[in-house]
């Protein structure tokens, strides 16, 4: 009976020792997942300091932008004072005049039906109307066109001076040449040029 009792109380011991060890176990493992809670996430998170490399980049872009429109705007307003037709002698000059260093910009406007050289009768006439770009010197040389409204010009490859008639040419020579003119004209596409340069040859216009 005795053996029986201390049986019984060993298991009893035993059983409690069990217990009070998975409930030990379970406490840490609470603790632990409750850490691990605790821990700051690191991950997708940014740092005070690329927030503001990022913010800075953005406000260098803005004001890079904001820098160029200041710059057309002041260019706008520049060529504003100016009317349409001295901008367009100055930028056709710019782009096609033979010489650029020249003392004035002179403008003569042709009107269609007269002729191509206007000291030879049999000469072709201009069908249309044109203008005629030179310098004060021969050796400036001369652009002669006629405008299209859309950005382009018929060129006319016309000399500035015409040499005198000469008896021994044949009498239909100067209509063909003439003719060949006309019949030759070059479709130019006109470029805005730089401001500056062009405001400089406005002011030469006469």
């Amino acid at each position: 009976m005795k053996k029986l009792l201390i049986i019984m109380a060993l298991l009893v011991l035993v059983a409690c020792g069990t217990t009070d060890e998975e409930s030990s176990s379970l406490e840490a493992s609470k603790k632990d997942s409750s850490i691990e809670e605790k821990k700051p996430k690191t991950n997708n998170v940014s740092t005070t300091d690329e927030k503001e490399g990022s913010n800075q980049t953005t406000n260098q872009s803005e004001s890079n932008s904001g820098n160029t429109n200041d710059k057309d705007t002041s260019n706008n307003q520049a060529l504003s004072q100016y009317s349409n037709e001295q901008i367009e002698y100055a930028r056709i000059w710019l782009q096609l005049g033979p010489n650029q260093d020249i003392d004035g910009l002179y403008v003569q406007h042709i009107q269609a039906g007269e002729p191509i050289n206007p000291n030879d009768e049999t000469s072709a006439t201009y069908p249309e109307n044109v203008i005629q770009l030179a310098g004060s010197r021969l050796v400036d040389g001369s652009v002669t066109y006629s405008g299209n409204g859309d950005g382009t010009i018929n060129v006319y490859n016309v000399p500035l001076r015409w040499d005198s008639s000469n008896p021994d040419v044949d009498e239909n020579f100067m209509k063909e040449y003439t003719q060949d003119i006309i019949n030759n004209t070059e479709l130019i596409s006109v470029n805005p040029g730089d401001d500056s340069k062009v405001i400089d040859l406005i002011k030469l216009i006469k």
